[in-house]
């Protein structure tokens, strides 16, 4: 996270705070060149949280998750493709940068939190991210393809 850039408060445009936190998580997956497997496994962790809590919420006001945030988005793979459950997950894990993970986690975590970033407009971002993360994980045709840096599209 840019050390002299603010959150920006709520009562910013929620557009002008979703941008700082897109930012800011492209940003460091960029400078540290952040694993596939890593990013996906901080926001996969995030999906699942926020949309645990909408849930809950949902389900007490009798209101029910549209779709397009509660399941992930559909993605082109190739199915003849290797399968992640080919690959040693044992050893996978054992070799991912924890530390490098709980800085995304926490810059995640504060910006969504700091800037009061409403849950469900949070949870469509992270699904943006988490389609391009699937499609470069069914790209992977080796567990090292899994430690690749992230690809992010210019724009992103």
């Amino acid at each position: 996270m840019d050390e002299n850039a603010k959150i920006p408060g709520v009562d910013a445009p929620i557009e002008e705070r979703l941008l700082f936190l897109q930012e800011n998580m492209v940003n460091f997956v960029k400078q540290y060149s952040l694993p596939v497997i890593e990013v996906s496994l901080v926001v996969s962790k995030y999906i699942r949280a926020l949309l645990e809590s909408l849930e809950r919420a949902a389900s007490a006001s009798g209101e029910e998750i549209p779709e397009n945030i509660s399941k992930a988005w559909e993605i082109d793979a190739d199915l003849t493709a290797p399968t992640i459950d080919s690959f040693p997950l044992d050893k996978l894990l054992g070799t991912l940068d924890e530390d490098r993970m709980d800085i995304l986690d926490t810059m995640m975590r504060v910006i969504i939190n700091g800037a009061e970033i409403p849950f469900s407009s949070a949870l469509t971002l992270l699904r943006d991210w988490e389609m391009r993360l699937r499609i470069q994980m069914a790209e992977a045709t080796s567990p090292g393809h899994l430690f690749s840096p992230m690809e992010l599209p210019e724009g992103f």
